[in-house]
C-alpha cells in the first residue's frame, strides 16, 4: 500500500519512524456529467471572474473571504511561518480508556507502519504497551495544511490511527429530540426486546452493499446493450404507523420467517410476549358450552317424567357407565319388575268385579 505521509511518533522521548498509509478505500460508483444531446462529458474550467478568463492552476493561489466578501490573499509562505510542531510529528499526548472516545469524533483510519529495521523495536514496544494496559493513544498530527486530533489502537498486529474531530466540532442535539413526553408500555419494550433477540447477531463480513451490486449489473446491461428490465421494488411498509404492538409483532414474524424459523415457533413466542387478548378468549370459549348441557339435562328429564316407571328409568340411567356384567344384571331387575306390575293389575281386576 502506497504511504501518503511519512514522518515518526513521538513517544515521550522516543521517537519511532513510520508512514501513513489509508486504512479505508471508497467502492462508491462515480459518474461523469455528459452532453445529453452529443454524449460529450461536461468538464469544468477554472475561470477568472473579472476577465473571464482561463487561469492555469500555477497562477491560482489561496485567499480568506472576509464576512463582507473581500478576499484576504494567504501564501504558502505565511502558513510555513506559523508554529506547527506536528508537521512530521504524531504527538502523544495522553493515554484514555477506549470508552472515553465519543463514536461521533472517529473520523478517517489510517495503519502507522514501521518505517525501516530500526523503527521495529519502539513501534513493537509501544503496540504491546497499547495491548496490556487496554487504553488508547491520543495524540496531535498534521495532516494536508492543518493540525488534526488522533487516536492510536491496536487492529491485530499493527498501530492503526483514527483521525478526531475536535470537541468543538461536535454540535448538540438540540431541538433533535422528541419535544412531548412519549410513555413506553412494557408490552412494547418486551416486543422490541423479542425483535432485537430475533434479529441477534450477524457476520459483519456478510455485509455487502446491494445498491452498487444493482448499478454494476446496470452498467454491465446497458454496455452489452442488452434491455434493462426495472426490479421491483419492495414495499418497506413506511408511512405512519398506527399500531405499534401490531407493527412489532409483524417484524418480530418477518425477522423469524427471514432466518428460516418456522411459523408455527414463531406463534409460540408471540403468545408468550403478548399473551392477553388470547387467553381472554381461551376462557371465554368454554362458558359458551353451558347452556347446551343444561337444556340437555332438562330433555332427559322431561323424558323421564312422561315414563310410566320412574324408579325403573332412573336406575337403567344410572347404570349406562358401568360394566357389561351390571348392565346384564339390570335388565333382569326391569323385566322381573315390569312382570309384577301386570301381574297385580290382573289380580286387582277381579276384586273389583266381586264388589259391583
Amino acid at each position: 500500500m502506497r504511504s501518503i505521509w511519512n514522518g515518526a511518533i513521538s513517544f515521550g522521548l522516543v521517537s519511532i519512524p513510520i508512514k501513513l498509509v489509508n486504512a479505508t478505500e471508497n467502492h462508491s460508483i462515480h459518474f461523469r456529467q455528459i452532453h445529453l444531446a452529443d454524449g460529450g462529458r461536461i468538464r469544468y474550467r477554472k475561470v477568472c471572474e473579472l476577465d473571464e478568463e482561463e487561469v492555469s492552476g500555477g497562477e491560482i493561489g489561496k485567499a480568506y473571504e472576509d464576512a463582507d466578501g473581500t478576499m484576504i490573499p494567504i501564501t504558502d509562505e505565511d502558513l510555513a511561518q506559523l508554529p506547527l510542531p506536528t508537521a512530521k510529528t504524531i504527538e502523544i499526548v495522553a493515554f484514555v480508556p477506549a470508552d472515553e472516545i465519543d463514536p461521533l469524533q472517529m473520523d478517517a483510519a489510517y495503519y502507522l507502519s514501521a518505517n525501516g529495521v530500526p523503527a521495529a523495536k519502539p513501534y513493537t514496544l509501544l503496540r504491546e504497551a497499547l495491548k496490556r494496559s487496554n487504553k488508547v493513544a491520543v495524540a496531535k498530527y498534521a495532516l494536508r495544511g492543518r493540525e488534526r486530533l488522533g487516536m492510536l489502537r491496536v487492529v491485530d498486529d499493527v498501530i492503526a490511527m483514527h483521525g478526531l474531530l475536535w470537541p468543538d466540532e461536535i454540535r448538540a442535539p438540540e431541538g433533535v429530540a422528541p419535544d412531548s413526553d412519549v410513555t413506553v408500555r412494557d408490552a412494547e419494550l418486551d416486543l422490541a426486546d423479542a425483535l432485537m433477540d430475533t434479529l441477534g447477531e450477524v457476520d459483519m463480513d456478510s455485509l455487502h452493499d446491494d445498491y452498487r451490486e444493482a448499478v454494476e449489473e446496470l452498467i454491465a446491461a446497458k454496455a452489452s446493450g442488452e434491455a434493462v428490465q426495472p426490479s421491483e421494488s419492495k414495499d418497506s411498509g413506511g408511512g405512519k404507523v398506527i399500531d405499534l404492538i401490531a407493527a412489532l409483532e409483524s417484524s418480530v414474524r418477518a425477522a423469524k420467517k427471514s432466518r428460516g424459523e418456522g411459523e408455527g415457533e414463531g406463534e409460540e413466542d408471540m403468545a408468550d410476549v403478548h399473551p392477553i387478548k388470547k387467553t381472554t378468549q381461551r376462557k371465554s370459549t368454554p362458558q359458551k358450552s353451558t347452556p347446551k348441557s343444561t337444556g340437555t339435562k332438562k330433555s332427559t328429564a322431561s323424558t323421564a317424567k312422561k315414563t310410566t316407571q320412574k324408579k325403573t328409568t332412573s336406575k337403567s340411567t344410572s347404570s349406562k357407565g358401568s360394566s357389561s356384567a351390571n348392565s346384564a344384571n339390570s335388565a333382569k331387575k326391569q323385566t322381573s319388575s315390569s312382570g309384577r306390575s301386570t301381574t297385580k293389575k290382573k289380580t286387582a281386576a277381579p276384586r273389583k268385579r266381586a264388589s259391583a
